[in-house]
């Protein structure tokens, strides 16, 4: 048996589909004769634009993070419908006025130049001589994955071809097989058991009793029993099998075979555009999401269900990745971080001896310790699921955490030296102007810590409890208008097939969100320039500060009030338990001296309030030890000082 699998644009660039690597290790476990090439597609397409066209890395990015405006998509319609300049003025009227005028001209080129490219690969595959074809889409590559399996069948239509991944999802991929006759089989839901379920039916003799004197009706009896399965009949009719209720259990997740992709990557132009990055899997599902779905979040799709692998499992397969492939640069898939793995993966990387850089998505209530930990263990980068500082918007969303607890994460981030990745998001159902007011006010003292990508309105997605949910504020769900110009297809059917939704806008005015994007743009640029670090000296707390807007440069508390306050405000606390936590070891706390002493920090920029609690937002220094041997005497309670240039300031990491 050949199979071909194929991973078109516009999945990333810098790291292998984890999808058809799974799905490569798991043919060859169940078929060690089959022969299993990969396509990477969409590297062979950086190559294929820059010999053509000058393509840059900055106009890739720019298309692949384009899949909410449908760009990225579009390139690819008019070989998705076989119609040269398909929507190209609809299209463009759009995104007219939001997008430079030089930019649109260099997307229409590209929109001319994809059927062709879309023909040059198919042949390329064909020519393999494969049995199977197998396709993995998610998100933007929907076109460009249905136009390329068309042209695979228009030049064999002895190949079978087969749909997999995210976009197949549910009713998507049902939506998908109907609608396009030239996908054979579409694979809903997790792979690893329905794909060779798949192969064996089309590969295996047929059941004499089942079939009578011909071998299609023993077939199709194989195909009726995989589940998720959408399968045709010999007259073309689509038949869909229901989902496997059950999700695949740990033991079951496979580690991936990525073949010569490494090798693959390095001869390509985007080779010398990106470092590349291992890719795998440690768990599927989110803990969070089976007790508090986030009210806007359709990632995990039919199967929320969380299940992490033995942790000493998952640490071979990584550690064995490093080592065949030489890549110290990983990106691990898991929508959230298993707790359990902070004491027990951490450690066993951390002894590994490799200077590995991970990339993780964690949930934003972390403690510092445990951010230390997993940084101490390589996870140098993590995505905490921020999403915006206010208290009350956070739980219109159900994230489960306070604005101040995301202001935490961002300060002892910065401390123990993890990057963070985070957009803020707006525009929820039952927001109001001043649930971001008081925030806004507050980024000035914010500029120290990795501000936001972008302020961003909140998309309706599927799956997610805004679409399965109507009542929570954005009514019924109405497939986004871009689509209208990817495929030729009724609203019927896109209402079945698509994973972005229109939705009327709610939340905030647009004079508040102004003032969200102005100070979102002022935080990014200021942040670079900006710094703010403590440093504790046991009797004393020394602040230094190179934060534009505040006109203090050295800020010395020697008060035991005021430290034991700061101490106490590492983590959030309200100004009552200041008050009872403080009053419980010195005399003369009250709620007056409390309040008092929070207005002064505020206008420093030393602490942040929200949602009636307080957390101060200066990262440790990285030599606390020296300066306790460099301190001098004792200072007054307090200083101000100008400039850096003062004898004795610290001097922060």
């Amino acid at each position: 048996m050949r199979l071909v699998l194929v991973d078109m644009p516009w999945s990333s660039i810098d790291m292998p589909s984890l999808a058809l690597g799974v799905l490569k290790r798991r043919v060859l476990d169940v078929f060690p004769d089959a022969q299993v090439t990969v396509v990477h597609a969409n590297i062979d397409f950086v190559d294929w634009l820059v010999a053509r066209t000058g393509f840059t890395p900055q106009e890739y990015e720019f298309c692949a993070n384009s899949y909410f405006s449908g760009l990225s998509e579009w390139i690819f319609s008019a070989a998705l419908n076989d119609r040269p300049r398909w929507q190209v003025p609809e299209f463009t009227a759009r995104l007219a006025g939001k997008v430079p005028d030089e930019v649109l001209t260099r997307m229409r080129e590209l929109h001319e130049l994809a059927p062709q490219f879309v023909r040059e690969t198919a042949a390329r595959i064909v020519a393999a001589g494969p049995d199977v074809v197998g396709f993995t889409t998610m998100f933007a590559q929907n076109a460009a994955t249905l136009a390329t399996a068309r042209a695979v069948k228009e030049l064999d239509p002895r190949v079978t071809t087969v749909l997999g991944g995210a976009n197949c999802d549910g009713p998507q991929g049902a939506a998908l097989h109907r609608n396009f006759p030239s996908v054979d089989a579409v694979i809903r839901g997790e792979g690893e058991v329905a794909f060779p379920q798949l192969l064996a039916a089309l590969t295996g003799p047929a059941d004499a009793s089942d079939a009578g004197d011909t071998g299609d009706a023993g077939d199709r009896t194989a195909l009726a029993g995989i589940a998720g399965l959408c399968w045709r009949t010999p007259d073309g009719a689509s038949v869909v099998n229901p989902m496997e209720a059950r999700p695949l259990p740990p033991g079951a997740l496979v580690p991936p075979d990525y073949g010569d992709y490494y090798e693959h990557h390095a001869r390509s132009v985007a080779g010398s555009w990106a470092e590349p990055r291992l890719v795998l899997e440690g768990s599927r599902g989110c803990w969070w999401g089976e007790k508090h779905h986030c009210t806007f979040c359709g990632l995990n799709g039919s199967f929320m269900t969380f299940r992490s692998k033995d942790p000493g499992r998952f640490v071979d397969e990584l550690l064995t990745l490093v080592e065949r492939h030489r890549i110290l640069n990983v990106w691990v898939t898991d929508n959230i971080l298993d707790m359990a793995y902070i004491g027990s993966v951490a450690p066993r990387l951390a002894e590994s001896g490799y200077d590995l850089r991970i990339g993780y998505e964690i949930k934003s209530n972390l403690r510092r310790e445990q951010l230390a930990t997993l940084r101490a263990a390589g996870i140098s980068h993590v995505q905490p699921g921020i999403e915006n500082l206010s208290s009350r918007v956070l739980k219109l969303m159900d994230k489960g955490v306070t604005g101040c607890l995301n202001v935490r994460l961002l300060r002892d981030a910065e401390t123990v030296g993890t990057n963070v990745s985070w957009n803020y998001l707006y525009g929820f159902p039952g927001e109001r102007d001043d649930d971001y007011a008081g925030v806004i006010d507050q980024m000035p003292a914010l500029y120290h810590l990795v501000p936001p990508a972008g302020a961003t309105r909140v998309k309706v997605e599927r799956f997610s409890p805004y679409y399965e949910r109507p009542e929570l504020g954005f009514g019924p769900p109405r497939p986004a208008a871009h689509y209208r110009h990817i495929y030729d297809l009724p609203e019927t059917e896109l209402a079945d097939l698509v994973y972005i939704f229109d939705a009327p806008r709610r939340g905030i005015t647009d004079p508040c969100l102004d003032r969200l994007r102005r100070a979102v743009d002022d935080w990014a640029d200021a942040y670079e320039s900006s710094r703010l670090t403590h440093c504790d000296l046991g009797d004393r707390i020394v602040l230094v500060d190179t934060r534009p807007g505040f006109d203090w440069r050295v800020l010395d508390i020697a008060d035991p009030f005021e430290v034991a306050v700061f101490r106490l405000l590492d983590t959030p606390h309200s100004p009552a338990a200041l008050v009872r936590k403080a009053g419980g070891s010195l005399e003369g706390v009250t709620g007056t001296r409390v309040d008092g002493l929070l207005a002064r920090w505020r206008a420093l920029g030393v602490v942040f309030e929200e949602g009636g609690h307080a957390v101060h937002v200066a990262p440790a220094t990285a030599n606390q030890d020296l300066m306790r041997l460099r301190r001098g005497p004792a200072r007054p309670r307090e200083t101000l000082v100008p400039a850096l240039a003062t004898e004795g300031h610290a001097d922060g990491g």
